[in-house]
C-alpha cells in the first residue's frame, strides 16, 4: 500500500480526446481468462485496433454478487453472461466510426459467439479515485516493486500518486507466455490527472485489457474494511 494524505495540487484541463465505445452483445458465456480469444477476435473484426497506440479493450466481467456468487478462480470456467453484459472498447475519437464496423459482427471467442449490437459512447469520468482490475509492469510479482513501478510510470505522466491500494496477480495466459498481473486502485488525483490516465493507462498490454482505468467509490473504503 502507497499512502499519503496529501492535498491534491490545483487541477489541470486535459482534452476529452478518448472515449469508451460500449456495445450490446448477445453471448451466452465466455471462458473467465478470455482476454487474448477476445482480443484476438477483436482485431480480426477491426484490423486497425492492433496497431492503434491509444485503443485498449475492456475485459468484459459480470456482476459481483450479495447471492453468494464469485467469480470462478479457474480460468477455464465459463462466466455466465446476461443480456445486461457489455463489450467496451476504449478509443481515440477518431475512430468512433471505425468501431462501428464491429456493429452486427459475430465474433468467435475461443469457440463462443458473440454477437455485437448498437454501440454507445461513453466519456471520460471526472472522478478522482480510480481501478483497473488488471495492471501489466515490472516487478509485478512482488506488492512493493509493483508499487514502486506504478509510481516511477504514473511521474513519467506527471502524475503523482497519494494513494495507491493494489491486489492479488491474475494471470493472463497467451500463446507466447503467462502474463502476471495485479489489479490497482489510485486516489487522491486531481480531476486532470484522473482523466490523464483514463487517457494513457499504466503498464503494458491495453489489447489484452490491462492498464485501463475505470471510475470507483472512495479508497478510503476499502481502507477502512481492511482494519
Amino acid at each position: 500500500m502507497h499512502w499519503e494524505e496529501n492535498t491534491p495540487a490545483g487541477e489541470t484541463t486535459v482534452p476529452d480526446t478518448v472515449v469508451d465505445a460500449v456495445f450490446s452483445i448477445s453471448c451466452r458465456a465466455l471462458p473467465v481468462d478470455h482476454a487474448y480469444a477476445l482480443s484476438q477476435a477483436i482485431q480480426r473484426a477491426l484490423p486497425w485496433f492492433a496497431n492503434e497506440a491509444g485503443a485498449g479493450l475492456h475485459i468484459i466481467h459480470v456482476a459481483g454478487s450479495g447471492n453468494g456468487w464469485q467469480r470462478p478462480d479457474d480460468p477455464t470456467a465459463l462466466l455466465q453472461l446476461s443480456r445486461r453484459t457489455k463489450l467496451a472498447l476504449r478509443i481515440p475519437k477518431e475512430r468512433i466510426s471505425d468501431a462501428g464496423d464491429l456493429i452486427d459482427q459475430t465474433l468467435d471467442v475461443d469457440g463462443h459467439a458473440l454477437r455485437v449490437g448498437k454501440i454507445a459512447l461513453r466519456p471520460l469520468s471526472r472522478i478522482t479515485t480510480l481501478f483497473s482490475r488488471t495492471v501489466v509492469i515490472a516487478n509485478g510479482n512482488d506488492e512493493a516493486a509493483f508499487l514502486d513501478a506504478a509510481a516511477a510510470e504514473l511521474g513519467t505522466l506527471g502524475i503523482q500518486p497519494r494513494k495507491m491500494l493494489c491486489g492479488l496477480t491474475t494471470p493472463i495466459v497467451t500463446p507466447a507466455r503467462t502474463l502476471q498481473a495485479r489489479s490497482l486502485m489510485i486516489a487522491g488525483l486531481t480531476t486532470g490527472e484522473s482523466m490523464l490516465l483514463q487517457q494513457r493507462g499504466l503498464g503494458s498490454e491495453r489489447k489484452l485489457g490491462c492498464g485501463l482505468f475505470l471510475p470507483h467509490k472512495d479508497i478510503d473504503d476499502l481502507r477502512r474494511g481492511q482494519k
